[in-house]
């Protein structure tokens, strides 16, 4: 009776092995470009994604900030003044009072002599989110950018309550705001006014090694190269290879119309990409 063998020589085993090596040298040299190409392509749109978040961002908050409080400190630094609402407010007294002093206008020349606080109406509708809150800050006609930073015409707001309506239910504004005494700049008389929370009251925006910070900062008198090269809390972008920032305060047809010019370049391993932005900057108190 014959036995049967089972196994594998070691020639075959050879064979086996070197048949193997080559499909895998096949295999690497046709899927590593494709496997390499889908890597960068991964890389580039994670970068792509990330700058233009971060520019989108910082168009935001210029676009709602304080106007003429965008300032710059070198070419990868820059603050501003953000705003969270504003209006109208009354600068003439309701005639339905008549001489009474049931509605409150604002005279920006001069506080209320004596007074504790200066209470002045707003005639729009203000959402909840973006009324003025205890210790808030009301900015009128800030013409100069060191303005609002030096405190010229900034007061910080102590109430905030609804008017009662005038004799016959004629409404005198839709809300009263009490601020702290304050004697504004003259030469405005265009009845707005903006909303500047104290929680925020100033923002930096501010390129430290390979990452771009976003950082909440107190009133101050200048911008300085402290504050622009220390690193921030509020991380908006890393890998971060340069980042630039030109601001024009008179680019476009009127003196009060700035533009704003924003690049940056993200870097992983060997992708890189470069985005830019422009914004038109409202400054028109």
């Amino acid at each position: 009776m014959k036995r049967t063998k089972y196994g594998f020589t070691l020639l075959e085993l050879l064979v086996v092995v070197a048949i193997t090596g080559i499909l895998a040298a096949v295999l690497v040299v046709f899927l590593r470009p494709a496997i390499d190409s889908y890597i960068a392509t991964q890389r580039r749109a994670s970068l792509t994604d990330m700058a233009d978040t971060a520019l989108r961002r910082m168009r935001q908050d210029i676009r709602s900030a304080v106007p003429n409080s965008l300032r710059t400190q070198g070419a990868s630094c820059f603050q501003l003044v953000p705003t969270k609402g504003g209006g109208r407010y009354r600068m003439a007294r309701d005639i339905n009072f008549g001489t009474a002093t049931g509605s409150s206008p604002l005279d920006p020349s001069q506080p209320t002599p004596g007074g504790f606080s200066m209470p002045f109406d707003v005639f729009n509708l203000m959402r909840t989110e973006n009324r003025p809150v205890l210790n808030d800050w009301v900015v009128i006609s800030n013409q100069n950018t060191d303005d609002v930073y030096n405190g010229v015409n900034r007061a910080r707001v102590v109430g905030v309550q609804t008017p009662a309506p005038a004799p016959g239910g004629v409404a005198v504004g839709q809300h009263r705001v009490y601020i702290v005494p304050q004697a504004f700049p003259s030469g405005y008389d265009a009845g707005r006014f903006v909303v500047v929370p104290n929680a925020t009251q100033t923002l930096i925006y501010n390129c430290v090694g390979n990452t771009l910070y976003r950082t909440a900062a107190p009133f101050s008198a200048t911008l300085t190269a402290t504050a622009c090269t220390s690193a921030g809390t509020d991380i908006v972008a890393t890998n971060v290879s340069s980042c630039t920032f030109v601001y024009n305060p008179s680019q476009g047809a009127t003196p009060q119309s700035g533009f704003m010019q924003m690049q940056l370049t993200l870097t992983d391993h060997d992708e890189s990409i470069t985005l830019m932005h422009g914004v038109h900057v409202e400054n028109v108190p």
